[in-house]
């Protein structure tokens, strides 16, 4: 697996611009704030960043499970912790549904940045706040770009049914209308979608995700015409046509799986990107305008995800007496 040096934490002149644009925009929400915890808890954002600089560094892959983690947080329901729940005899969560389970990863490291938060100010800092602040530490420490973060969630005290869940979050399985359908039921656009996709510049899917592809496309009994011949032949070695293979990893962007940068893009262009779902940004000409501009101008791929996980991060959030201060994020207080 590709090793990436973790850097410090610097305003590039994307980050100043980004930071321009939201202190401007009318996004920003006025319940939530850049400097909630500043008299209550002085030390979180570099609380945050070192547990999450320690995750990565013992695990790589953990960049991208933090970003997935976050997303699938806010995607159902809002951004209110509701993912982190675990369930008991009297209480059913969203960890356990079909897109969650033995996929979503990530819960242990949040537990962690949690338990140090509570020993410098307990019953302070909700385990959204943290979540949201570790999504975008781990985007950075990948190589990617910084947002501002505003702070003052509140955790949800309920959680998505598992058919809430299934319905709420886009499938690589679907086609790319109902996908973008979902995005813009939460308030987002196309490009949002495109922006977003990007994400997947970094981490792996398993086989079953997109097996499919490799051998029996559209119950052909051959491969997705729209996956590059070469790109097929390779993948079948590490997902042979075996149900034993289902589990086994394939980097979404085999060239940097560790790096967040534009590669992702350029596999679209190249007609090798690895999720069906993605690859089908480049079928519709709105979107494959975006996926090529996004591999000439690396910079306009970093400062719209920005802008998009901005937005994500104001999702549905509970803020002022709605909701609770949880001091376990596995479960309420």
């Amino acid at each position: 697996m590709e090793q990436f040096l973790i850097k410090p934490f610097m305003f590039s002149s994307i980050a100043l611009f980004l930071l321009c644009l939201l202190f401007s925009s009318p996004l920003v929400s006025s319940q939530l704030d850049y400097r909630h915890y500043d008299k209550t808890c002085p030390n979180l954002i570099r609380i945050v960043r070192n547990g999450v600089r320690l995750a990565i560094s013992n695990d790589t892959r953990m960049a991208a499970s933090l970003l997935r983690l976050h997303f699938h947080d806010c995607f159902v329901n809002g951004c209110d912790g509701s993912i982190l729940l675990d369930e008991t005899s009297s209480f059913k969560g969203e960890k356990n549904a079909v897109p969650n389970k033995n996929s979503v990863r990530g819960y242990e490291v949040i537990d962690s940045i949690k338990s140090e938060v509570e020993k410098a100010c307990p019953s302070t800092v909700s385990c959204t706040d943290i979540l949201t602040l570790a999504a975008r530490d781990a985007v950075v420490f990948a190589g990617g770009p910084f947002w501002n973060v505003q702070l003052g969630r509140r955790d949800g005290r309920t959680a998505s049914d598992e058919d809430g869940v299934v319905n709420q979050l886009p499938s690589p399985f679907e086609p790319l209308a109902n996908i973008t359908a979902k995005f813009t039921s939460k308030g987002f656009d196309s490009k949002d979608v495109v922006a977003l996709s990007g994400a997947h510049t970094i981490g792996f899917a398993q086989c079953s995700t997109f097996k499919k592809r490799l051998f029996n496309f559209d119950g052909s009994g051959n491969p997705d015409p729209a996956l590059d011949s070469s790109v097929v032949q390779k993948l079948k070695s590490v997902c042979p046509n075996q149900d034993d293979s289902d589990t086994n990893l394939v980097g979404l962007d085999a060239s940097s799986s560790s790096k967040f940068d534009n590669g992702f893009f350029r596999n679209l262009v190249n007609n090798s990107g690895l999720l069906q779902s993605d690859q089908a940004l480049m079928a519709d000409n709105s979107t494959a305008f975006m996926v090529r501009r996004y591999v000439y101008y690396p910079s306009s791929f970093f400062r719209d995800f920005g802008a998009s996980m901005f937005k994500l991060g104001s999702l549905g959030v509970l803020t002022g007496q709605d909701g609770e201060i949880r001091t376990n994020c596995r479960a309420l207080n």
